[in-house]
């Protein structure tokens, strides 16, 4: 079965252009032009991913974003962010609202295809794991992409999942921002690690007291401690 991807935009020349390179790259698109036929749609059709632009009229992308994720029908959906500011805090902001991913336009077809390929295979390669694994108050269940800390689920993004999972399976050694990117994002040219900086912080939001087992190393990276 095809995965379906959402197309939030409203520049008819963009939606033309991810609409074709996605349809030959094998995926079924939806599209929507405005933030509120995009949370219909969303909560609508399932799509497996959605590339959702930051300027959009009426409701904008980071608003959209947020919603989404703040819905249980949605929260789990990947988000590509696409933004036409090449402004720090745009990309901030949208990873800090839940965006698994971003892209700065103009942008290559090609890298954008990659992009989501990437995020959909860590997505499927979650869903299919056994793994089950403990860590003091700490539970993560692999298979059901579940975190929970003392017996309360946490909701996270695919993205905050698999960089968790990672940590907690490589727990006690050092992991690099470039080998974090390389192995949750799956990036070949390493583009800006403060991507991995805005992730750790949404998750230790999100742990609570169990964000002191995730240590930063200056000059670095980042450890999960091995306790």
């Amino acid at each position: 079965m095809k995965s379906k991807i959402l197309i939030v935009d409203d520049e008819p020349d963009v939606v033309d252009l991810l609409e074709f390179n996605l349809r030959e790259a094998g995926f079924e698109i939806a599209t929507a032009a405005d933030g509120s036929e995009a949370l219909k749609k969303a909560r609508s059709g399932s799509p497996n991913l959605i590339l959702l632009d930051l300027m959009l009229p009426e409701m904008d992308g980071l608003e959209v974003c947020k919603l989404l994720r703040r819905d249980p029908a949605t929260s789990g959906i990947p988000i590509i962010m696409l933004t036409a500011k090449a402004a720090e805090i745009d990309r901030v902001l949208g990873l800090e609202l839940g965006a698994d991913d971003y892209v700065t336009k103009p942008f290559s077809p090609r890298e954008l295809v990659l992009r989501v390929k990437g995020l959909l295979r860590r997505r499927e390669a979650s869903n299919k794991s056994t793994e089950q694994i403990r860590v003091g108050k700490l539970l993560l269940d692999i298979p059901k992409h579940v975190v929970s800390v003392k017996g309360t689920a946490i909701d996270l993004t695919a993205t905050e999942f698999k960089l968790l999972t990672l940590l907690v399976q490589r727990r006690g050694r050092v992991q690099s921002r470039e080998k974090l990117l390389q192995d949750v994002w799956q990036y070949d040219n390493i583009i800006d690690t403060r991507t991995v900086d805005t992730h750790m912080r949404r998750l230790r939001d999100k742990l609570g007291t169990e964000a002191k087992s995730l240590e930063t190393v200056r000059g670095v990276g980042y450890r999960f401690a091995d306790r």
